[in-house]
């Protein structure tokens, strides 16, 4: 897929660290041939982004709080002054409390599930409409970040399965709404992945394991496939591809039970 990318330029929100998902997008991204630009939240945050930047020859980054109106508004004038035009925005933000990521889904508190669906979900529809005016005039794609958690029940999960089904939902809604000015709007799936993110969730090393032993590939999503779809879905290849839940889970989501060994 190389070069398929080529003039093409976006923002990637979410960068942790080397082993997030929104860095293995990045850098695939960057090897089909787009200019990136990164927002990051703090400044251990950015101390950690900036030279992983710099590997991919980016000197734009920007500190953003999506809670924050103002935060997001700074960071969308400075990218207009940069590029009055942009083609994708990668949206790979969550959060949820870690404490009410074990136990019972009934036990959470209103605070944390508020703030859990403001960043998680909310946060995509703020975000697309401050880059709707940057894609209008030649069209675009937004993709975000889901798990299947959103759909069937995982344990520990909690709120954060509430959260993005809110998310999910709303890339159907926006993919309608924005459609007609050619802006494609999607979700990428993975399976369980080692990730800053993955960590919090409790018995995340057991969930990895049964995964990467019962999915029909019988392995989990790498940072390479997951990489690869978002550069198809940036593509001109993905040009009739939207409102999608595109799923990278080895095939995990197509079983009923697990694999006889391990029943």
């Amino acid at each position: 897929m190389s070069d398929v990318l080529q003039g093409k330029r976006g923002l990637v929100m979410g960068v942790a660290n080397d082993r997030s998902i929104a860095w293995g997008i990045a850098r695939a991204m960057h090897a089909a041939g787009a200019e990136l630009a990164f927002t990051y939240q703090g400044e251990a945050f950015g101390k950690r982004l900036e030279p992983l930047a710099a590997t991919v020859g980016s000197d734009f980054m920007v500190d953003v709080d999506v809670t924050d109106d103002a935060s997001l508004d700074t960071a969308f004038e400075k990218l207009a002054a940069r590029w009055p035009t942009i083609d994708f925005v990668v949206h790979a933000i969550a959060f949820s409390d870690k404490s009410e990521l074990t136990g019972r889904f009934l036990n959470t508190s209103r605070a944390n599930f508020k703030n859990s669906l403001d960043i998680s979900a909310y946060s995509f529809i703020d975000i697309a409409r401050r880059a709707h005016p940057l894609m209008v005039e030649n069209g675009g794609t937004l993709m975000t970040l889901t798990y299947q958690g959103s759909n069937r029940v995982v344990p520990n999960y909690n709120v954060m399965g509430v959260a993005k089904a809110a998310l999910e939902s709303a890339t159907r809604y926006l993919a309608n709404d924005l459609g007609p000015e050619g802006i494609r709007v999607n979700a990428i799936s993975p399976g369980p992945m080692k990730t800053l993110a993955g960590a919090a969730i409790g018995g995340a090393r057991k969930t990895y394991k049964h995964t990467d032993q019962n999915a029909p590939m019988r392995s989990n999503a790498t940072l390479e496939a997951v990489g690869g779809t978002a550069v198809y879905l940036a593509s001109d290849a993905g040009a009739c591809t939207t409102g999608e839940i595109i799923r990278v889970d080895g095939g995990f989501h197509v079983l009923g039970m697990p694999q006889p060994d391990f029943l």
